[in-house]
């Protein structure tokens, strides 16, 4: 029996997204994030007494600025050197060899392994009769399925594949080294040890075929636990169990206020919540989107006042939870009451049949949609924000902007008058 840990995606360093674009970011508290986790990482891997390490792409985020990384990089590794724990990798897009010239121009212990990114090598550890086959990024760019020219597996050893790729064309990520499930299959591994995904997933157990994710999320798209996978080999049969090696977490938080009837009461709502989020997070510092949903008879004010809000309840949030929880976005998607009660032959209720009309909802996107290219056009969209928050083409996103103006509008009129 031995175990092995798989891991990809560390991004070495790299900063967490955009958080120079926020006032009060808690950016040297979350700058050392990625290094935490990989610290974390190799510490798992010397307490488990794994036999050895796979890192399955992007240990770095491109060649580095500052010449500790690589430094900090050996020094783990001669770590791991002095429990005779080996370690293979292999270059991603992110750290393909045409791209780096100094990270990777140190001199490393004997028990690191790089791949070759010219073609497919195996590596055999015949102790424990594992063959370990792998090819790494040469450039950024590789459009072809690496692993159509993988050997097949070694007969009478566990064998195993380490490949960053894109398998299955799975959306919202770049198509690098596309592979298929079906064809990971056919080379009769026992696991593929897979990178380039960071949202862990796992397809088994006749081949294990694994993304670990990756180990830290660094921005609000990579929410909650991230880690690293430990697989235990006993015989034919391997078994892999998840392990959280995060130090900081991204959170999106609900915050629903129906049973809210004035402003305590919201302040309550959100407390529980975020303790809630804490104590899952095992008390592990939050980066929280919070939106607030709902009918609420605070809505009004909610939407009226939505900078004093804003504010208040990042002060809040402060005197709670002190520096354990920073507020990354706060928005407000619930509604008015009082809309239950509009009559609907009202001019207010011919105003909102009028808002649901399909012709009229998609005159109202097409004038939009040019708008909205034009703006795009000079000031980027905001890396931060998922796709389908700004994806006019979207159905489920253009029904939360419909119901959001018809919410304010609605709002305003009553504000002012309502029929009158």
């Amino acid at each position: 029996m031995f175990k092995f840990l798989h891991t990809a995606d560390i991004h070495l360093d790299s900063p967490l997204l955009n958080l120079d674009n926020y006032d009060d970011a808690p950016r040297e508290d979350y700058r050392s994030a990625t290094r935490r986790a990989f610290d974390n990482i190799v510490d798992l891997a010397i307490s488990e007494d794994v036999a050895f390490l796979l890192i399955a792409g992007d240990l770095y985020d491109g060649d580095c600025g500052d010449f500790n990384t690589p430094l900090h990089f050996r020094s783990r590794m001669e770590d791991l050197a002095r429990k005779s724990i080996r370690v293979f990798i292999i270059n991603g897009n992110h750290d393909a060899a045409s791209n780096m010239r100094k990270a990777f121009a140190l001199t490393l212990p004997e028990n690191v392994h790089f791949f070759s990114t010219k073609k497919p090598e195996t590596e055999t550890i015949d102790e424990l009769k594992v063959a370990i086959h792998g090819q790494g990024f040469a450039q950024r760019e590789v459009k072809d399925d690496l692993s159509k020219n993988y050997p097949t597996a070694v007969e009478g050893y566990v064998n195993i594949g380490i490949l960053h790729t894109n398998c299955g064309s799975r959306s919202g990520h770049d198509p690098y080294a596309p592979s298929t499930v079906d064809g990971l299959n056919s080379l009769g591994y026992d696991y593929w040890a897979l990178g380039h995904i960071h949202k862990p997933w796992a397809i088994g157990p006749n081949p294990w075929i694994i993304y670990p994710g990756n180990p830290q999320g660094r921005h609000i798209g990579e929410t909650g636990p991230r880690g690293c996978v430990i697989a235990t080999c006993d015989g034919n049969r391997i078994d892999r169990r998840k392990h959280e090696v995060d130090v900081m977490r991204w959170e999106r938080i609900d915050v629903s206020l129906d049973d809210c009837d004035d402003t305590d009461a919201v302040f309550a709502q959100l407390q529980r919540h975020l303790t809630m989020a804490i104590a899952e997070a095992e008390n592990r510092p939050l980066a929280v989107r919070l939106e607030f949903t709902g009918a609420t008879v605070v809505h009004r004010e909610l939407t009226k006042q939505a900078a004093w809000w804003d504010a208040k309840i990042r002060e809040t949030v402060l005197d709670h939870f002190d520096v354990g929880i920073w507020i990354e976005k706060i928005r407000f998607r619930t509604r008015d009451k009082a809309d239950r009660t509009i009559e609907l032959d009202s001019a207010i209720g011919e105003l909102v049949a009028d808002l649901n009309t399909p012709t009229i909802a998609e005159f109202a996107r097409c004038e939009l949609t040019a708008d909205f290219e034009k703006m795009l056009s000079t000031i980027p969209p905001d890396p931060r924000l998922p796709s389908d928050d700004i994806d006019l083409e979207n159905e489920t996103a253009m029904t939360t902007l419909v119901e959001e103006a018809q919410q304010l509008l609605v709002g305003r009129i009553l504000d002012a008058g309502g029929e009158a």
